[in-house]
C-alpha cells in the first residue's frame, strides 16, 4: 500500500504569493493537482522539511511532482548541496557542474538547482548520472518544465528526484518568480556552490541568500579576466570555500575523517560499462585522446566511437578539453576491475 501523500490545508493553500495572477482557490488548487498527478505540503505537514524553516519568508506550501518519499531526504540541510551558475556557460564549467552533480550524487548528497540552461542542468544531468537524487526547484508551477527545452531533462528528474515549486499549478514563470524561488534552493542546501557567474547574475544573489541564512557557500575559481570568473572570483575573494571537485565539497561539509569513505562510496556506486564501452575507455587509457585515435585504434567506424565517447563522457569516466581532447577521470582510475573469470 502506497503511503499517503503530503497534505496542504485550505489555509495554507490561500497563501499564494502576491505576484500569481490570477489567485487561485483552494478547490482549483487540489484539482489542478490531481490533474497533473502532483501533490502539495504545507508547513504543518510532518514532511515539510526543515530546513526551510530557517528562512522567515519561507513557502507557506510547497508544491510537488515525483515521489513525495523523497521529501523525507529533504528533512534536514545537511544532505543537500546547491549548485548553480551561469546560463551561457563555458564547455568547462558545463563539464565541471555534470562532475559536481555526479561525485556528489554517487556520495550520498541530494544535488538541488533550479534546472536553468546551463550550469544548472548540467549539475542535474550530472546527479542523474551519478545515480542519485536531485531536486530541481522551478519558478513556475512544478507541472510546467520550465524552460520548455528541458522537458526531457524534467522527465527523467521526475524518474529519480523531486520537481518542486511554491506555486501553484499552471503557473506560467515571470521574472520575479525566479528570484523569489532562489531562496528556497538556498535554504534547503548546507553549502551553495557557484560554478560559473557573471558579475551581476542571479548566481550571486543565491549565494547570497544562502549566506544569510547561515549556509556555507564554495565558488569554483576561474580564469582572471574571463565574463564568467568574474562573479565566482568575486565569491573567493569575499571569503567563498574555493571548490574544485566534489571532494572539496564533501571535505567543508563532512570533514577530512569522513570524506575518503564518501569518495569510496562513489567508487563504488559508478555506473557498470558493457564491454563496448569499456573497451573505448581502456584505448583512451593507452592515449587514444580523439575521436580520430579511436576509430584507428579500436578499428570502428566513426560514429561508433563518438557514442561511445560521448556517454562516457556524460557517465563521468571521461573529460573533454576546450579543443576535444578526451582523458580519463579520476571516477575512471578507481572503477572496480572487471572480473576475470
Amino acid at each position: 500500500m502506497n503511503p499517503p501523500l503530503p497534505e496542504a490545508c485550505d489555509d495554507c493553500l490561500g497563501r499564494i504569493p502576491s505576484f500569481v495572477r490570477p489567485q487561485p482557490r483552494a478547490v482549483e488548487i487540489g484539482a489542478a493537482l490531481r490533474r497533473t498527478d502532483g501533490w502539495a505540503c504545507c508547513r504543518h505537514d510532518r514532511r515539510y522539511p526543515t530546513a526551510l524553516k530557517d528562512d522567515h519568508q519561507r513557502p507557506a506550501v510547497l508544491y510537488g511532482r515525483g515521489d513525495p518519499g523523497r521529501l523525507a531526504l529533504l528533512g534536514s540541510a545537511q544532505v543537500a548541496v546547491c549548485v548553480v551558475g551561469a546560463r551561457r556557460a563555458s564547455s568547462h564549467g558545463l563539464e565541471l557542474a555534470r562532475g559536481l552533480g555526479r561525485e556528489l550524487a554517487a556520495a550520498g548528497l541530494i544535488v538541488v538547482s533550479g534546472m536553468a540552461i546551463g550550469i544548472d542542468s548540467a549539475a542535474h544531468e550530472g546527479a542523474l548520472a551519478g545515480g542519485g537524487v536531485t531536486a530541481a526547484v522551478l519558478g513556475s508551477g512544478a507541472d510546467v518544465p520550465s524552460p520548455a527545452r528541458k522537458r526531457r531533462l524534467y522527465e527523467r528528474i521526475l524518474e529519480g528526484g523531486l520537481v518542486l515549486s511554491e506555486l501553484p499549478p499552471g503557473t506560467r514563470p515571470s521574472t520575479i518568480s525566479f528570484p523569489a524561488r532562489n531562496r528556497i534552493m538556498a535554504a534547503l542546501a548546507a553549502m551553495t556552490v557557484v560554478v560559473e557567474a557573471r558579475e551581476r547574475s542571479g548566481s550571486l544573489i543565491t549565494a547570497t541568500m544562502a549566506s544569510d541564512l547561515g549556509r556555507e557557500v564554495g565558488a569554483v575559481p576561474g580564469r582572471v579576466g574571463t565574463v564568467n570568473a568574474e562573479g565566482t572570483n568575486q565569491l573567493l575573494r569575499d571569503g567563498a570555500q574555493v571548490i574544485r571537485c566534489g571532494q572539496d565539497v564533501l571535505d567543508s561539509l563532512l570533514g577530512a575523517g569522513v570524506l575518503g569513505r564518501r569518495v569510496e562510496l562513489a567508487r563504488d556506486s559508478a555506473p557498470a560499462l558493457d564491454p563496448g564501452l569499456e573497451a573505448v575507455l581502456e584505448l583512451v587509457e593507452a592515449g587514444a585522446s580523439s575521436p580520430d585515435a579511436v576509430v584507428i585504434a579500436g578499428h570502428c567506424d566513426a560514429a561508433t566511437a563518438g557514442a561511445a565517447l560521448a556517454r562516457l563522457e556524460l557517465l563521468g569516466y571521461l573529460r573533454c578539453d576546450a579543443v576535444g581532447r578526451f582523458e580519463p577521470t579520476a571516477l575512471a582510475a578507481g572503477r572496480p576491475q572487471a572480473s576475470s573469470a
